[in-house]
Protein backbone atom coordinates (compact mmCIF):
# COMPACT_ATOMS: atom_id res chain seq x y z
CA UNK A 1 0.00 0.00 0.00
CA UNK A 2 1.51 3.11 -1.19
CA UNK A 3 0.56 6.28 0.65
CA UNK A 4 -0.79 8.86 -0.82
CA UNK A 5 0.28 12.63 0.20
CA UNK A 6 -2.12 14.83 1.91
CA UNK A 7 -2.53 17.16 -1.01
CA UNK A 8 -3.76 14.47 -3.13
CA UNK A 9 -6.09 13.53 -0.69
CA UNK A 10 -7.69 16.97 -0.90
CA UNK A 11 -7.91 17.71 -4.40
CA UNK A 12 -9.48 13.96 -4.74
CA UNK A 13 -12.06 15.18 -2.03
CA UNK A 14 -12.38 18.44 -4.14
CA UNK A 15 -12.36 16.77 -7.46
CA UNK A 16 -14.48 13.54 -6.18
CA UNK A 17 -15.69 14.80 -2.84
CA UNK A 18 -18.98 12.49 -3.28
CA UNK A 19 -17.10 9.25 -4.67
CA UNK A 20 -16.48 6.33 -2.43
CA UNK A 21 -13.05 6.23 -0.74
CA UNK A 22 -11.09 2.62 -0.55
CA UNK A 23 -10.05 0.82 2.53
CA UNK A 24 -6.45 1.93 1.32
CA UNK A 25 -7.77 5.27 1.59
CA UNK A 26 -9.57 5.58 4.68
CA UNK A 27 -5.80 3.47 6.12
CA UNK A 28 -4.24 6.43 4.88
CA UNK A 29 -6.42 8.72 7.22
CA UNK A 30 -5.97 6.58 10.39
CA UNK A 31 -2.31 6.39 9.67
CA UNK A 32 -2.31 10.57 9.97
CA UNK A 33 -4.29 10.61 12.89
CA UNK A 34 -2.08 8.16 14.68
CA UNK A 35 1.01 10.61 13.71
CA UNK A 36 -1.39 13.58 14.86
CA UNK A 37 -1.67 12.18 18.23
CA UNK A 38 1.77 10.87 18.68
CA UNK A 39 2.97 14.17 18.37
CA UNK A 40 0.43 15.74 21.09
CA UNK A 41 -1.82 17.56 17.88
CA UNK A 42 -5.32 15.73 19.01
CA UNK A 43 -6.16 14.44 22.32
CA UNK A 44 -7.21 10.80 22.80
CA UNK A 45 -10.88 11.60 22.93
CA UNK A 46 -10.64 13.42 19.41
CA UNK A 47 -8.51 11.03 18.15
CA UNK A 48 -10.64 7.82 19.16
CA UNK A 49 -13.91 9.65 17.37
CA UNK A 50 -12.15 10.66 14.51
CA UNK A 51 -10.90 6.53 14.01
CA UNK A 52 -14.61 5.86 14.29
CA UNK A 53 -15.50 8.53 12.04
CA UNK A 54 -12.58 6.99 9.67
CA UNK A 55 -14.51 3.42 9.36
CA UNK A 56 -17.87 5.27 8.92
CA UNK A 57 -16.49 7.51 6.10
CA UNK A 58 -18.00 6.43 2.61
CA UNK A 59 -16.58 9.40 0.88
CA UNK A 60 -13.37 11.15 -0.49
CA UNK A 61 -14.88 14.50 0.93
CA UNK A 62 -15.67 12.73 4.70
CA UNK A 63 -12.41 11.74 4.80
CA UNK A 64 -10.56 15.26 3.94
CA UNK A 65 -12.68 16.69 6.40
CA UNK A 66 -11.09 14.22 9.23
CA UNK A 67 -7.72 15.82 8.65
CA UNK A 68 -8.43 19.52 7.27
CA UNK A 69 -7.16 20.95 10.80
CA UNK A 70 -3.70 18.96 10.72
CA UNK A 71 -1.09 21.03 9.38
CA UNK A 72 0.46 19.56 5.56
CA UNK A 73 4.49 18.24 6.02
CA UNK A 74 4.37 18.23 10.04
CA UNK A 75 3.17 15.10 9.98
CA UNK A 76 5.17 12.58 8.94
CA UNK A 77 3.72 9.07 8.97
CA UNK A 78 5.67 7.09 11.74
CA UNK A 79 7.14 3.62 10.86
CA UNK A 80 6.07 1.02 13.47
CA UNK A 81 8.92 -0.96 15.15
CA UNK A 82 9.75 -4.18 14.83
CA UNK A 83 9.51 -6.14 18.13
CA UNK A 84 12.07 -7.25 20.04
CA UNK A 85 12.86 -10.96 18.84
CA UNK A 86 13.09 -12.88 22.29
CA UNK A 87 16.45 -15.25 22.71
CA UNK A 88 15.83 -18.44 22.59
CA UNK A 89 16.90 -19.99 25.74
CA UNK A 90 20.49 -21.68 25.32
CA UNK A 91 20.81 -25.41 24.61
CA UNK A 92 23.06 -26.10 27.13
CA UNK A 93 20.61 -24.39 30.00
CA UNK A 94 17.79 -26.70 28.81
CA UNK A 95 20.30 -29.50 29.28
CA UNK A 96 21.29 -28.13 32.86
CA UNK A 97 18.35 -27.65 34.09
CA UNK A 98 17.15 -31.25 32.93
CA UNK A 99 20.27 -32.53 34.96
CA UNK A 100 19.49 -30.49 37.87
CA UNK A 101 16.12 -31.26 38.14
CA UNK A 102 17.03 -35.16 38.07
CA UNK A 103 20.05 -35.09 40.70
CA UNK A 104 17.50 -32.86 42.96
CA UNK A 105 14.30 -35.84 42.56
CA UNK A 106 17.16 -38.85 43.02
CA UNK A 107 18.60 -37.26 46.33
CA UNK A 108 14.81 -36.70 46.66
CA UNK A 109 13.95 -40.47 46.69
CA UNK A 110 17.40 -41.62 47.96
CA UNK A 111 15.91 -39.47 51.19
CA UNK A 112 12.63 -40.88 51.08
CA UNK A 113 14.17 -44.51 51.51
CA UNK A 114 16.37 -43.83 53.82
CA UNK A 115 13.77 -41.93 56.10
CA UNK A 116 10.90 -44.68 55.09
CA UNK A 117 8.77 -42.01 53.54
CA UNK A 118 6.48 -44.04 51.31
CA UNK A 119 4.87 -41.06 49.84
CA UNK A 120 7.92 -39.03 49.00
CA UNK A 121 8.79 -42.22 47.49
CA UNK A 122 5.90 -42.63 45.30
CA UNK A 123 6.61 -38.81 43.88
CA UNK A 124 10.18 -39.00 43.56
CA UNK A 125 9.46 -41.93 41.50
CA UNK A 126 6.96 -40.53 39.58
CA UNK A 127 9.23 -37.15 38.96
CA UNK A 128 12.02 -39.23 37.68
CA UNK A 129 9.39 -41.36 35.31
CA UNK A 130 8.42 -37.33 34.13
CA UNK A 131 12.06 -36.18 33.92
CA UNK A 132 12.98 -38.96 31.53
CA UNK A 133 9.68 -38.55 29.56
CA UNK A 134 10.38 -35.23 28.57
CA UNK A 135 14.42 -36.08 28.16
CA UNK A 136 13.21 -38.45 25.74
CA UNK A 137 11.25 -36.44 23.98
CA UNK A 138 13.41 -33.52 23.24
CA UNK A 139 15.90 -36.38 22.02
CA UNK A 140 13.50 -37.94 19.72
CA UNK A 141 12.34 -34.10 18.98
CA UNK A 142 15.46 -33.08 18.05
CA UNK A 143 16.40 -36.17 16.39
CA UNK A 144 12.98 -35.92 14.39
CA UNK A 145 14.39 -32.09 13.26
CA UNK A 146 18.11 -33.06 12.13
CA UNK A 147 16.27 -35.40 9.71
CA UNK A 148 14.13 -33.24 8.36
CA UNK A 149 16.28 -30.51 7.98
CA UNK A 150 18.81 -32.83 6.23
CA UNK A 151 16.95 -33.55 3.51
CA UNK A 152 15.13 -30.47 2.37
CA UNK A 153 15.69 -29.76 -1.21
Amino acid sequence: MTAKPRDDMAAAAAGRGRLRASHADREHVLDVLKAAFVQGRLTEDEFDMRVGQTFASRTYAELAALTADIPDGLIGVQPLRKPARAEAPHPQNKVVNSCACAALTVLALGAALVTGNVGLSFVSVVAILGILSVVGGRMAHSSHKKRSTRHRW
